[in-house]
C-alpha cells in the first residue's frame, strides 16, 4: 500500500449541493443491474462507485469493465480491488456483445482493470470484445478506455487499433506533479505517447482522454495538461470533480465550482479539442454516446469545409 493511502486522513468535506445526486431506484436500473449479474459481467460503474449511475443504468447505458474486477495497481483514487486477479474469461466477450444486443446499445464504452500479470497486459481481450461485438452489433459504434500497459504500449496499442474501435479513450486523469502520489504505477509522459501511438497508427480513430480536477491541481497546471493533449492531437477532453471513494484514498483538496467548469471548458473549446465535457459529474463515459456522435459530427462539417475550400482554391 502506498504511503499517501496508509497515512491519516483529514475529515472528509461535505459535498455541496451540485455534487449530490439521487440513489437509484428505477425499474431501468434494477434491469439493467441484473443482466449484468446473469451475464456475469463487471462494470466500472459500480466497482469505481461511480455518481452517475442511477441515471445511466436507467437508460440502460453501462460501462463493461473487462479482465474481472481485480487491479494489479493500487492508485490513491480509484475504487476497485487491488490485488492479484483471476484468470481472464474466454466467455466474456460473448457476454459483452449479448449484453449490447439486449440492452440495444448504439454506443458501448468497454474500460479495463490494469492487468500487469498478463503477457500482453490484457490487450488481447480488448481485442476480442471488438470482435465479439462487431459479429453480433455491427451497427454499435466501440468507445475502449485501456490502462497504459506499463513496458509493453506500443505492440498491446497496435493490436487493438488494428481492431478497430471508434474511439481510444485513456486517461491522464491529473497533472504531473501529482503522479507520484496519486497514480505512482504510471508515468504522464507515457500516457501521453500512448494516445499519440493511436493517432500515428489510425488518424481515423478518435482518442480521448480525461482529468479529475479537485486533488490540489493549480489552474496553470490544468492549461498545461490541455496543451500537452491537443500537442498529441487528442479530440476529446473529459473534466469532472474528484470524489474521495473511502477514508483510505486521497482527500478532496477542492471542490471545483461549476462556473469554474465552465471556464475550464471554454479554454479547452479555444485550444482546439473537437468534443470537451466539463462538469462537477462528468465522467470519462458519462453521455459518451451523445458526445461522439457531436464529436463525429463536428469531423464531418470540418472536413467538408476544407474540401469546399480546396475546391474553391483550385
Amino acid at each position: 500500500m502506498n504511503d499517501l493511502a496508509s497515512s491519516p486522513r483529514p475529515e472528509r468535506q461535505r459535498k455541496p449541493d451540485w455534487i449530490r445526486v439521487k440513489a437509484p431506484t428505477s425499474r431501468g436500473y434494477g434491469e439493467t443491474r441484473q443482466l449484468m449479474r446473469d451475464l456475469r459481467l463487471n462494470t466500472v460503474c459500480e466497482e469505481a462507485a461511480c455518481p452517475n449511475i442511477g441515471e445511466c443504468w436507467t437508460k440502460k447505458h453501462a460501462t463493461v469493465m473487462i479482465l474481472g474486477d481485480v487491479c494489479t495497481r493500487a492508485c490513491a483514487f480509484c475504487n476497485v480491488k487491488t490485488g492479484m486477479p483471476r484468470a481472464v474469461d474466454p466467455l466474456e466477450p460473448d457476454h459483452v456483445a449479448e449484453a449490447a444486443a439486449k440492452m440495444g446499445l448504439e454506443h458501448i464504452v468497454i474500460t479495463s482493470v490494469d492487468r500487469d500479470d498478463l503477457p500482453d497486459g490484457g490487450a488481447s481481450q480488448f481485442v476480442k470484445v471488438i470482435e465479439a461485438l462487431r459479429r453480433a452489433t455491427p451497427k454499435t459504434t466501440i468507445e475502449i478506455l485501456t490502462p497504459d500497459f506499463r513496458n509493453k504500449m506500443e505492440s498491446a496499442v497496435e493490436s487493438i487499433v488494428a481492431a478497430g474501435p471508434d474511439v481510444y479513450n485513456h486517461n491522464l486523469e491529473t497533472v504531473p506533479r501529482l503522479y507520484p502520489t496519486i497514480r505512482p504505477g504510471a508515468r504522464y509522459y507515457a500516457s501521453l505517447r500512448l494516445l499519440e501511438h493511436v493517432k500515428r497508427l489510425d488518424p481515423r480513430i478518435f482518442t480521448k482522454s480525461g482529468i479529475m480536477l479537485g486533488l490540489g491541481e493549480e489552474r496553470l497546471e490544468v492549461h498545461q495538461v490541455m496543451d500537452d493533449m491537443r500537442s498529441a492531437q487528442i479530440d476529446f477532453l473529459t473534466m469532472g470533480q474528484y470524489l474521495q471513494p473511502t477514508p483510505r484514498h486521497a482527500s478532496v483538496a477542492e471542490f471545483v465550482t461549476p462556473k469554474a467548469f465552465e471556464a475550464y471548458g471554454a479554454i479547452a473549446r479555444a485550444k482546439g479539442f473537437l468534443q470537451v465535457a466539463a462538469s462537477p459529474l462528468t465522467r470519462s463515459s458519462y453521455h459518451a454516446g451523445d458526445d461522439f456522435r457531436e464529436m463525429r459530427a463536428t469531423r464531418e462539417a470540418q472536413l467538408a469545409k476544407a474540401a469546399q475550400k480546396a475546391a474553391a482554391q483550385g
